[in-house]
């Protein structure tokens, strides 16, 4: 019994130890949580249209903007469907309450919406003065 300390120090008390594998579990369960929420509030504002694809994309921030549906039937300003003169005023006073660096119009439009449609929209928004104007789609899935 000599050469086992047993945990001990010289003096005969225990010794701290650190547990370091329910920590990492810990740390991954954080991890996985902080995943799903984020992936969880990427939610778009728009109506639900039928999107086109495309090979690449960018995820956006929807804080400081707007998003307006354009289809073959509507113009939707945040899912609410609004008639060409609310939709200028709208974005007129989105221009005025949010100044440049912050302004973001997203036109969410269905694939079906004529491209004159969609081609208004984005006109009527820079002449408001809006300049970041981003158009949504969705990611095509490979060898489709």
């Amino acid at each position: 019994m000599a050469g086992s300390s047993g945990g001990k120090d010289a003096s005969g008390k225990k010794k701290a130890r650190i547990e370091i594998i329910p920590l990492i579990d810990v740390i991954f369960f954080l991890l996985a949580t902080f995943v799903l929420f984020t992936l969880s509030l990427q939610k778009t504002a728009g109506l639900r249209v039928s999107l086109p694809s495309v090979e690449s994309s960018h995820p956006r921030d929807p804080a400081g903007s707007v998003t307006i549906t354009v289809s073959p039937e509507i113009i939707a300003w945040d899912k609410e469907p609004v008639t060409l003169d609310q939709f200028i005023q709208r974005i007129q006073q989105f221009h005025r309450d949010h100044p440049e660096p912050d302004a973001k119009v997203l036109i969410n439009g269905d694939e079906n919406a004529s491209f004159r449609q969609a081609i208004y929209v984005f006109d009527e928004v820079r002449k408001a003065g809006i300049q970041k104007v981003m158009i949504e789609t969705k990611v095509k899935k490979a060898g489709s």
